[in-house]
């Protein structure tokens, strides 16, 4: 579930996608004048076999559907309670305990290692594919293609991640045509684009590969990895909950929430936003204002909240994250079922 890729589209736009895009589902035709020019720059800038990738391209196939996807306008914008029952369901979690169970040692460990807690690690997972359930029927070469060629709004972004994805390819001795994932291109049970696979994913197994979709280690691993190179802070909190004092001077609005913290503990103390923590008064953090049930929920984000908004920049995202797994913490602690 990276950054969100699409957006409401402008009419203009949409007639554009609409006039581009293929009327059917066919092979992709590698004698297209930008599909030559995308082999021969693949050839020129990274030594890529010409004949090899002709022949990846040409068994690609465009597919209407996946333009449809990412053409349709935008959903309207869930209130948090709406996003929040989504994913914090009592099957989710408890799915999630199971895999925190049987995937126990390899969590313990990479915790350990990267200072990332079991938690987050779990959920990330839970939110993004509810644990390897769901993550995504396209083969990826015809995702990427697809977009590459016939999406023109987004169309230098997919084929900046079709060459990561035809690099990855090579490195990792893969099948480009086995690669499944979601229509915009995302892999794996982490989600990864190719750029972020090729940037992020680890052989935490030790095994010579980078598995994300049937090696839980390199999975859990990978998503540590990404936590930590944006900035993950062993030991510190990610969120807490707050209420608004009778002097509250600062702004409690849903529309105001941040992508980062731009007040410290003691700044917010100062505007009469009450919480409890440890952290001195010089760290960094945030008021947070999401629509619950019944009226706002006022929260607290640290550092460690706006790490996790790196791997998809929402709020709601970050916190359905913390949540989700301190829900299936207190599960496991509790040893039910």
């Amino acid at each position: 579930m990276k950054s969100p890729i699409v957006n409401a589209l402008s009419f203009p736009t949409i007639l554009l996608v609409l006039l581009c895009a293929p009327a059917a589902a066919g092979t992709l035709d590698v004698q297209r004048p930008e599909v030559r020019e995308f082999i021969e720059r693949m050839a020129a800038e990274h030594d890529y076999d010409r004949d090899a990738l002709e022949g990846m391209l040409a068994v690609a196939e465009t597919k209407p559907a996946i333009i449809e996807a990412i053409s349709r306008p935008a959903e309207k914008t869930l209130a948090w309670h709406q996003y929040r029952d989504i994913f914090l369901t009592d099957e989710r979690i408890a799915a999630g305990a199971d895999f925190w169970r049987t995937h126990d040692e390899a969590l313990e460990r990479i915790s350990k290692e990267t200072g990332v807690s079991r938690e987050v690690l779990v959920g990330v997972i839970g939110v993004e594919t509810y644990f390897g359930r769901i993550t995504g029927k396209y083969r990826v070469l015809d995702s990427l293609t697809t977009l590459a060629f016939d999406y023109p709004p987004r169309a230098a972004f997919f084929r900046r991640e079709l060459e990561q994805f035809l690099l990855l390819v090579r490195e990792e001795g893969m099948r480009a045509t086995d690669a499944l994932g979601s229509y915009a291109g995302a892999m794996g049970a982490p989600q990864f684009m190719p750029s972020s696979y090729r940037a992020y994913a680890v052989d935490s197994s030790r095994d010579g590969r980078r598995d994300i979709w049937t090696d839980w280690q390199d999975v859990i691993g990978s998503i540590a990895n990404y936590l930590v190179r944006n900035g993950w802070q062993p030991g510190t909190p990610v969120a807490t909950q707050a209420t608004l004092g009778d002097g509250f001077s600062g702004q409690a609005d849903p529309a105001k929430n941040t992508l980062s913290a731009t007040e410290t503990v003691a700044s917010l103390s100062r505007e009469g936003v009450m919480f409890a923590t440890d952290l001195a008064d010089d760290e960094p953090g945030q008021l947070l204002v999401l629509e619950g049930d019944d009226g706002n929920e006022y929260w607290v984000g640290f550092h460690n909240f706006f790490v996790i908004t790196r791997y998809n920049r929402s709020v709601m995202y970050a916190m359905v994250v913390h949540q989700l797994g301190r829900e299936i913490a207190l599960k496991v602690e509790h040893g039910a079922s």
